[in-house]
C-alpha cells in the first residue's frame, strides 16, 4: 500500500504547482500591458461583457467580494474601469470599462498566442486539459 500522505500522491499538488507555473508564465506577457494575472482575469470578463455586477464578475471568477474589490480598486486608480454605485442601493456595485480598458483589449489579444507559445504544448493538448478542468470545476461546484 501506498502512503497517502506522499506529496506525488496528492491530487492537490499538481494543481498547485501548475498554477504557479501559468501565472509566472503570464507575467511578462502582461508586465507591459501593467496587469497581474488577477487584474487580467478581471479585464477578460469585461472585454467579454461591459457593465456587470460586482456579484456577477465575483461569481464568473469565483471570487468572493473581498478579494474581488481590491483588484478593482487598483483598476480603477489604474484609469482601466470604473466602480458605480446604485444611488438606491449602495451594496450594488456596477463595473464598467473605460475608454482607457477597452482600448487595452487590443494589446491583450495577443496574449493567448503567446502564451501558448511559451508553454509549447499542442494545442490538442491544451484542449484536452482545459476540457477536463472545466469538468472538474463544474462537478466541484455542483453545476454539472
Amino acid at each position: 500500500m501506498t502512503n497517502p500522505l506522499l506529496l506525488d500522491e496528492q491530487l492537490c499538488f499538481p494543481f498547485y504547482a501548475i498554477s504557479r507555473e501559468i501565472t509566472k508564465r503570464y507575467r511578462p506577457l502582461l508586465d507591459p500591458l501593467g496587469l497581474t494575472y488577477p487584474q487580467y482575469l478581471v479585464m477578460l470578463v469585461l472585454w467579454e461583457e461591459d457593465e456587470q455586477s460586482l456579484k456577477a464578475v465575483g461569481e464568473r471568477l469565483h471570487l468572493d467580494s473581498g478579494t474581488l474589490t481590491p483588484l478593482l480598486k487598483k483598476l480603477e486608480v489604474s484609469g482601466l474601469i470604473r466602480r458605480i454605485k446604485n444611488p438606491t442601493d449602495e451594496r450594488h456595485i456596477k463595473i464598467t470599462l473605460t475608454a482607457e480598458g477597452r482600448n487595452l483589449r487590443q494589446q491583450a489579444e495577443r496574449i493567448p498566442l503567446a502564451l501558448k507559445e511559451v508553454l509549447g504544448v499542442s494545442e490538442e493538448d491544451l484542449e484536452l486539459v482545459k476540457q477536463t478542468l472545466n469538468r472538474l470545476t463544474l462537478k466541484m461546484n455542483g453545476t454539472d
